[in-house]
């Protein structure tokens, strides 16, 4: 048991060769960029609402979550409640603005408020972190693969990407969205068949598990607590969670390329909502995975908590059964992958080319493709290139996510109540926002850098700031992005106000 077999190669064959044959059935006929990026607007939502769930679940996710039960207790479930608040806001007051005019990205709102200029930035910042953040988790997925299947890493990087660019690059948004729909479910049943090998493991079932777990303190779900340094409280959950989802379902181009494809704004509000219930209820399952993990090795001692599913897939899972583990953790990485690169492809399409050299339907389509191979190109090489670092993967990624949201967010905000405001103080804004989160996030480092030039105060200040537990990065980021847009854009009284949209531009 645990150890691969051909049926397992046979098994994740067949679900690689499904992924390729739905792109290229879907992808046989390409009109043009709408059709390319935007799956001609016309895409149900109930497949858009499965692409968003398999697009924001990694296999880092599938891994971590039962390890974060393992290690503490269902806490993680508040900052799931936090997300679908913000997931109703984002679709009531965000996905709105979105659907004027016809937008092709999530940054044309901010070129019609305050130019191009602002849009090509808050687009530039989308790409930067995105590839700089996927190159980590194509690298992070890649290791758990290889220790299951003893693949090389390096082979494990390039197959994911080489399979996961053919059918992308094929059959544009429509084959990502339902291969994804795919993927959605090949994880899902992954997870449950883990499930159920761990129940008939466990000595005494589910229900001995469950009642050691109770008894322990593990089902515990709110912590009531206004520390900032600590991630998973109600607080931290239901506030930090929802500006954090407003920002990453809102305003990156990941999440609101798959709304945009809806028939209506109420077919993607549909999906928006629905994501969000979806993600509470398979949050809810990796974390009892994690308690029946922890009820299985009696507590034991792990140096990290995300290596405990693993360790228990290596030594426990049934041949055939292994295969479609390993699937579903290709299914969650490959869908993560595929949306980025084609929300990548189309920022460069739509963000950068056709406002500089414009471009019809064919030529946008053509400019797209092109741009698709080249990001793939640098998220691999990027991925190969984190194997000769000695950073903890993980910790690179969220380091990586974390300081951009709140200045995409503030941005937005700062367009729906600050339209008046130049391009340039909006830029100006956006980089405080960045670089704010940027002292917060890498606290810890800065503080020693400080230590080292013998400067106590900057120490103990940004020993302080990296202290602030993740969840309250994005509303963080946000708030100075606001507060600096409002102070550069305010005029004392008696001064006329730059409120016109055209001197917005010119700005």
């Amino acid at each position: 048991m645990g150890r691969w077999s051909a049926l397992d190669t046979v098994v994740v064959g067949v679900y690689g060769a499904l992924c390729l044959g739905v792109g290229a059935w879907l992808g046989r006929r390409q009109g043009g960029a709408t059709e390319y990026f935007l799956g001609r607007r016309a895409l149900p939502w109930w497949a858009v609402l499965g692409s968003v769930v398999a697009t924001e679940t990694s296999t880092l996710t599938l891994l971590s979550v039962p390890g974060l039960a393992y290690g503490g207790d269902f806490g993680f479930l508040q900052l799931a409640l936090g997300y679908v608040i913000g997931r109703v806001v984002a679709a009531a007051w965000v996905l709105p603005l979105h659907f004027r005019g016809e937008a092709a990205t999530a940054y044309g709102i901010l070129e019609r408020r305050f130019g191009l200029g602002v849009r090509r930035f808050a687009s530039g910042l989308f790409l930067v972190t995105r590839v700089l953040g996927d190159g980590v988790r194509l690298f992070a997925t890649a290791l758990p693969l290889a220790l299951l299947t003893g693949w090389d890493v390096r082979g494990c990087v390039l197959a994911l990407g080489a399979a996961t660019l053919l059918y992308t690059w094929h059959g544009g948004l429509r084959a990502v969205v339902w291969v994804d729909v795919l993927q959605f479910g090949v994880y899902l049943l992954g997870a449950l068949a883990a499930l159920a090998v761990l129940g008939r493991e466990l000595p005494g079932g589910w229900g001995a598990a469950w009642s050691a777990g109770a008894a322990a303190g593990k089902l515990t779900v709110f912590h009531f607590s206004f520390a900032l340094d600590r991630p998973y409280t109600l607080l931290a959950g239901l506030v930090g969670g929802a500006f954090l989802s407003v920002a990453s379902h809102g305003t990156d181009q990941l999440i609101v390329q798959r709304l945009l494809a809806c028939r209506s704004l109420r077919d993607g509000q549909r999906a928006l909502v629905g994501s969000g219930v979806v993600v509470v209820l398979q949050f809810a399952l990796f974390l009892v995975l994690g308690l029946g993990l922890w009820a299985f090795y009696q507590g034991r001692a792990f140096a990290r908590t995300d290596e405990v599913f693993v360790t228990f897939l290596v030594q426990r899972m049934p041949t055939g059964l292994l295969g479609l583990v390993v699937a579903g953790m290709l299914a969650a990485a490959m869908s993560t992958l595929s949306s980025s690169l084609n929300a990548l492809a189309s920022a460069i399409a739509y963000d950068f080319w056709a406002p500089w050299r414009g471009g019809d339907e064919r030529t946008l389509l053509r400019v797209g493709r092109a741009a698709t191979v080249g990001w793939a190109v640098l998220l691999v090489g990027g991925a190969l290139l984190l194997g000769r670092g000695t950073t903890p993967v993980v910790e690179l990624g969220l380091a990586i996510a974390s300081f951009t949201y709140g200045g995409l967010l503030g941005a937005f905000l700062l367009a729906r109540w600050q339209p008046g405001a130049a391009g340039r103080v909006v830029r100006a804004a956006m980089l405080a926002g960045v670089g704010a989160m940027t002292l917060v996030a890498g606290g810890r480092w800065w503080a020693q850098v400080a230590a080292v030039l013998g400067w106590t105060g900057g120490a103990m200040v940004f020993g302080t700031l990296g202290r602030v537990a993740w969840p309250w990065h994005a509303a963080l980021g946000a708030g100075v992005t606001v507060a600096v847009g409002w102070l550069l854009a305010w005029r004392p009284a008696g001064r006329v106000e730059a409120t016109d949209v055209g001197m917005a531009r010119r700005a």
